[in-house]
């Protein structure tokens, strides 16, 4: 009262207040001890969901290693001041802004959004919050830890949260309703007959059980079941705005994309076979540890290269790697590392200019001191992010936006591939927090992020949700809703739960609170007396906590629907292993007009080859053996229709192939047969490519 905050208190107040006044000692004991039970429910769930808080927020960085006479000392965070000379190893978080004294290269996606790693030679600065993803290396503090980059950004998350109102739960706004209407029952009760046990009577059935207990088990119960599946939900008013978003803003470094470099395509000199580059590539590559090479190397096993051991190795930071492998000098790096000032060849320069466009980053290779290939390593879309936002419209979301550090040519690649509505590119911290602000206006708003520059955001909107399994402690600290494991369907989960959970509280409520206003009515007219008044209310409790604890059995599924994660693993290294075959088939596509007939036809054959021995026992096993079991699993009449048309469509363009590779046309003919070849090809390239993605797309969403 002295808050004025009316609501569930109000009601249970006065049934205690009147109970004790006509010595109704009992009444007064069940109601105070309902209402109890209530608080202490949804008290122990948020108490559970801070615990669960602590291990993501052991990231934050505590302490530096300072050098101090010679020797590196670790220290408290707070000890740091300008002028100090800091160590930051391997994988460690940078602890304050400085000035490198070393080269450098760190992981900015927390901060920046860019999901590569970015080289930085001595002199230039590095602010706090930043991952060593490179070597151990200098830095000169420029800052203190309470003046850093990093927080600043928790400033801006306190103050975002400290802005934001109070949302109105529930149980409150139905209490609003029912307070005034069973006063005014009891009084009238009262003042017509002049008995004030009639007034006690209506006030008994008139306390709101379904409001104290049934709202609370039932959002504890959806907690609860969210909790199994990976989704920290920290108190209950997340859970009832989850049940009514309608706007989503989405990070696009590790929330839609997944935050680290993937081999996205394989150049090369057109003399040359690109899986030959790559694997002298790949070999040398075993000798760094820098983030990109080891992403090379790690691409060139889950292909099934056989890498050669390197000799006479070298490296120069920040520009690339140089030895000789199977007997060839070969150089990786940078184009200036590898190739000078040579100007770029025309096959070349397209993949560089691609890689510019979609902010790739880019690995050359020179082979006996010629550039033979360019590899493009780029951020790739999770393999979930296109399913869980096609379920996300179909729950309700009517606007989905896109807010990233990064370019808007490269933001609007990603999102044209998800169909996403709005982009807001090269955006800060403090715009972040703007975008999202405004949005507030038009309804109920979540933002979706992982990294320290997403953390504003996360507090200002109704909902945060971080990317808790890799993101980062501010990220976690400042949301409500926390994914504990790397998926992104699980917010859809975790929307739907809530969505019936909303729905099943609400029945509990309008069905209890109906009960109890004709059990008021009863008792106004002198029909129930204090005592048959608190056991029939008893009645109605247990019949809406009933009902509240179907939350329970919500979208539990069926353990043999599910795919287990390791065969979705082997299924997928499958494809890997396959990928170069497909490779294969695109590079002879982009060379068949101009290639000379005995080479041509020899190509085809090895194409036709790897086809007939490798990719169609691979899709004939899948139609034959994987797709029932996938259907069974997936439920309805034929749910792998289209996925084995489009085996028939790849089984007749190899048959195409087949034909063509024993008529492979002369030397200067430019009939149609060439042409036809030239399509197939390419047509059967993107089909297998296409096939795939869907293939593993459908193994991800399956796993459990």
């Amino acid at each position: 009262m002295w808050q004025k905050k009316f609501g569930l208190d109000l009601i249970a107040l006065v049934s205690i207040v009147g109970a004790v006044a006509l010595q109704e000692a009992l009444t007064a004991a069940v109601i105070a001890l309902m209402f109890a039970s209530g608080r202490a429910l949804e008290d122990y769930a948020e108490k559970r969901a801070q615990d669960e808080m602590s291990a993501l927020l052991s990231r934050a960085p505590k302490l530096a290693n300072r050098y101090e006479h010679g020797s590196v000392v670790q220290v408290a965070l707070a000890a740091v001041q300008p002028g100090d000379r800091l160590l930051v190893r391997p994988g460690e978080t940078v602890p304050v802004d400085g000035t490198l004294l070393t080269g450098a290269t760190v992981d900015e996606s927390s901060l920046t959004g860019e999901a590569l790693p970015v080289t930085y030679g001595p002199g230039n600065t590095v602010g706090s919050g930043v991952v060593n993803a490179g070597n151990a290396f200098d830095l000169l503090a420029t800052t203190t830890a309470e003046d850093s980059s990093f927080a600043g950004i928790i400033r801006l998350v306190r103050a975002a949260q400290e802005s934001r109102a109070p949302a109105a739960r529930l149980a409150d706004r139905y209490a609003l309703l029912f307070v005034p209407l069973a006063l005014g029952i009891a009084a009238i009760a009262w003042l017509a007959t002049g008995d004030p046990n009639r007034a006690l009577a209506v006030v008994v059935v008139a306390t709101p059980c379904p409001l104290i207990l049934a709202v609370p088990v039932a959002i504890v119960s959806a907690m609860s079941r969210c909790a199994q599946r990976g989704i920290l939900i920290k108190h209950g008013g997340a859970l009832e705005k989850l049940a009514q978003v309608n706007t989503i803003f989405f990070d696009k470094t590790g929330t839609l994309t997944g935050g680290k470099a993937r081999l996205a395509a394989i150049a090369a000199d057109p003399l040359l076979q690109p899986e030959h580059v790559f694997r002298l590539a790949a070999s040398l590559e075993q000798m760094s540890g820098h983030a990109i090479a080891q992403a090379v190397v790690g691409a060139a096993l889950e292909r099934g290269a056989v890498l050669s051991l390197p000799e006479e190795v070298s490296e120069e930071a920040g520009a690339g790697l140089s030895g000789f492998v199977d007997g060839a000098l070969v150089r990786v790096g940078t184009y200036r590392y590898v190739s000078g000032d040579a100007e770029k060849p025309g096959w070349a320069a397209s993949v560089l200019e691609r890689a510019r466009y979609e902010g790739a980053a880019v690995v050359c290779v020179a082979i006996g001191g010629r550039l033979s290939g360019v590899l493009l390593m780029a951020d790739e879309i999770r393999l979930d992010s296109p399913r869980a936002l096609r379920l996300l419209r179909a729950s309700g979301v009517t606007r989905i936006a896109m807010l990233t550090g990064d370019r808007s040519d490269v933001a609007a690649t990603i999102a044209a591939s998800l169909g996403i509505d709005t982009i807001l590119p090269e955006q800060t911290p403090a715009s972040k927090l703007a975008a999202i602000s405004a949005a507030r206006i038009d309804g109920v708003t979540m933002m979706v992020g992982d990294g320290i520059n997403d953390a504003p955001a996360l507090a200002a909107a109704d909902i945060g949700v971080a990317m808790g399994a890799r993101g980062a402690a501010a990220a976690a600290e400042s949301a409500q809703v926390v994914l504990l494991v790397d998926r992104l369907d699980r917010l859809v989960f975790a929307i739907r739960i809530a969505q019936r959970t909303r729905s099943i509280a609400l029945q509990s409520v309008i069905g209890g609170m109906g009960l109890s206003i004709i059990a008021m009515i009863v008792a106004a007219f002198g029909y129930l007396p204090p005592v048959a008044g608190a056991l029939l209310q008893e009645l109605i409790d247990v019949a809406v906590i009933l009902n509240a604890l179907r939350v329970l059995r919500l979208d539990t599924g069926d353990a043999g629907r599910q795919m287990p994660p390791r065969e979705a693993s082997r299924l997928k290294e499958e494809h890997q292993r396959l990928m170069p075959v497909i490779d294969h088939v695109g590079w002879l596509a982009d060379r068949v007009d101009g290639m000379p007939a005995e080479v041509l036809r020899s190509e085809i054959s090895q194409v036709n080859a790897a086809l007939r021995d490798r990719i169609l026992p691979h899709e004939s096993n899948d139609d034959a053996a994987l797709y029932p079991q996938l259907a069974r699993m997936l439920g309805g009449e034929d749910p792998m229709a289209s996925m084995s048309s489009t085996h028939r469509a790849i089984f007749h363009l190899s048959r195409v192939i087949e034909r063509l590779a024993s008529a492979t046309p002369q030397d200067g003919e430019a009939g149609e047969s060439r042409r036809e070849l030239r399509r197939t090809l390419y047509a059967l390239d993107s089909i297998l490519r296409l096939h795939f993605a869907q293939e593993e797309e459908l193994y991800h969403a399956l796993t459990s």
